[in-house]
This record gives structure tokens, C-alpha cells and sequence, in this order.
């Protein structure tokens, strides 16, 4: 196994979401995190080696997914995902001293943390006036620089700058999370652990009637689930999409190592993002394979046909 990563580059700037998913990673706590001015510029980081792994958004439950991650993972030279973090988005309204809510006339805010926060602010604070800032951190530092009197922010802001939260949980949908890719340069992956996501990039053969299909179908016979399909333009030209897969299942695993082979001989192109753990959230639940498809069982097909070819009895 590769020696583990001690310089971390996030898609910045500091005291955002995904600096607090990238401190939940206790390599990342006890090395070197540097923030990134935006998502291709963190991978291209670790594609030169000034950084080991980066830290970027793929998914959003209430957004979905985040384009220019994807577009960056299936372009340029290879990177793979070496882990995943879910992180719950808990907005804080912060100021710097205490005060009635009912007092509150303007607050500071990214657009998106305004928009995820309409209702609560409409409820709780009326009407209040949004001031646009560049990012949850933004909003944070402009509160304890006296440029703001009120912003939303990540809980990490309010930590660093020594805020005092006014209201927590703030958020119109409590339960949003936002799903983050630990990327570094190709290397083996992680061991498998029973529990395990796969990340494929796959483009198919647009002049073959039902390529799509055949993909779906190689995966669905050996009974590999699929948790997320997404597609994304290729650039070429209207029509022509690449389709990213999160498979259940272990590069290692027989199945899945089947299901590869089987995508490699009918599409176009396949990159393999990486084979890692199903991270833990406190809504997920542990994923089974279905009966007939551990390793054990593939083993002991090959067996048989083994015994098939060589004119044994069954």
C-alpha cells in the first residue's frame, strides 16, 4: 500500500464545508490542509505533486451533482478515489455578541447558504436584507472583522473566529448532506471491507442501439447494484454524454472484476475512479450483496465448469 498522505489541498477557501469534512479524516488533522481557489486547481495539485490527495464535492442531496468535479475526474491525466466523506450541512447564524433575533436587519451569506436557509430566515427574522458574499468562510471573517453584523456560516467558521451562534440548524431541509471525494494519484486501492463503493466514468458507444442498456446489463446479471447514475455532456457535441456509475462492490471482488471486463468489451471507454469504503452516516445502512454473488459463490462456478470442460460428473 502506498504510504499514507500528509499534504491536503480542499477546495477552499478556509472555514467552509469542505474544510470541515477534510478535518473529520485524522490523516488530514495531523498534516498540512492548504485551501484551493477552485476544483480543478486542487486536482491539478495532486496531478503535479505538490499534494498528496485532494478533497473535492461530488454530490449534494439537495443540489446533486457537482459538474465540474466530475468533468475534472474524467479528463486529464488519471486520479482515483481513495475515500469519501458525507458531511450533514448544518447552517449557523453567527454575530459577534449575543443579541435578539428579532434585532436582526441584514445578514450576510453565500447565495446557496441563503437559499438552503429562505424559510428559517423568512420565519424567524422576517425579511431580513441578504448581503452576498464569496463563501461560508467569507461570511465568517467578515463578522469577526466588524464588516458584518450578522452572517450564515459552517460550524467551523464559528469556531475559528470565536463567534457566538445565534440560532443553529438553520437550514430548510435538515437532513441535506454533501458528499466529498478524497482523490490522490492512481494507486492500489483500499482493501475491501464488505462495504465498498465503487466510481466508474464510462462512455458508450452512441451508434450502438441499446449501449446503455448492455452497460446496465453487465452490471445487473451479476446483481451489482447501482446508487448512482449521472451524465455528463462530453463536449463533443449535442448528444454526446459520458454516464458516471457508483457501483456496490470491490475492484477485488470476482463480480465486479467480471462486470469491468464485461464494460471494457462493450463500451467506448471506461475509467475506473476508484474502489473504496462506503463512508458511515447516521441514514445509511449496511449494504448486502445479494445471494450468488460473493466470491465464494463465483468460485465454486468456475469449479463446476472446470468439471464441465473436463468431462468429470457434476
Amino acid at each position: 500500500m502506498p504510504a499514507s498522505p500528509t499534504r491536503f489541498v480542499y477546495l477552499g477557501p478556509e472555514s467552509t464545508f469542505a474544510e470541515q469534512a477534510l478535518r473529520t479524516i485524522p490523516e488530514a488533522e495531523a498534516g498540512v490542509c492548504t485551501p484551493a481557489r477552485s476544483v480543478p486547481e486542487a486536482l491539478d495539485a495532486v496531478r503535479s505533486g505538490q499534494a498528496d490527495a485532494a478533497l473535492v464535492p461530488v454530490e449534494n442531496s439537495i443540489g446533486g451533482q457537482i459538474g465540474v468535479s466530475l468533468d475534472e475526474l474524467a479528463s486529464g491525466s488519471p486520479l482515483m478515489i481513495m475515500r469519501e466523506v458525507v458531511l450533514l450541512v448544518q447552517f449557523v447564524l453567527v454575530s459577534r455578541e449575543n443579541r435578539p433575533l428579532d434585532t436582526i436587519g441584514e445578514v450576510a451569506a453565500h447565495p446557496q447558504s441563503s437559499a438552503q436557509c429562505r424559510r428559517w430566515l423568512r420565519t424567524n427574522l422576517g425579511e431580513p436584507a441578504i448581503v452576498d458574499v464569496l463563501s461560508n468562510g467569507a461570511a465568517a471573517a467578515g463578522v469577526a472583522e466588524g464588516r458584518h453584523k450578522v452572517a450564515i456560516c459552517a460550524p467551523i467558521g464559528a469556531v475559528r473566529y470565536g463567534l457566538t451562534v445565534l440560532a443553529k440548524d438553520i437550514a430548510d431541509h435538515p437532513n441535506g448532506m454533501t458528499r466529498f471525494a478524497l482523490v490522490r494519484r492512481p494507486a492500489p486501492p483500499p482493501p475491501p471491507t464488505g462495504d465498498d463503493v465503487t466510481t466508474l466514468a464510462v462512455s458508450i458507444a452512441h451508434d450502438r442501439v441499446g449501449a446503455l442498456l448492455a452497460v446496465l446489463t453487465e452490471l445487473a446479471v451479476r446483481g451489482i447494484s447501482l446508487t448512482r447514475i449521472e451524465s455528463r455532456p462530453t463536449g463533443e457535441r449535442l448528444g454526446r454524454y459520458m454516464f458516471f456509475l457508483d457501483c456496490d462492490g470491490h475492484v477485488a471482488e470476482a463480480r465486479l472484476g467480471e462486470a469491468l471486463a464485461g464494460l471494457r468489451r462493450v463500451c467506448a471507454d471506461v475509467r475506473f475512479l476508484g474502489s473504496y469504503p462506503r463512508a458511515e452516516t447516521e441514514y445509511g445502512e449496511r449494504v448486502v450483496p445479494p445471494a450468488g454473488v460473493t466470491d465464494a459463490d463465483f468460485a465454486d462456478a468456475a469449479k463446476w465448469l472446470t468439471r464441465l470442460r473436463s468431462g468429470q460428473p457434476e
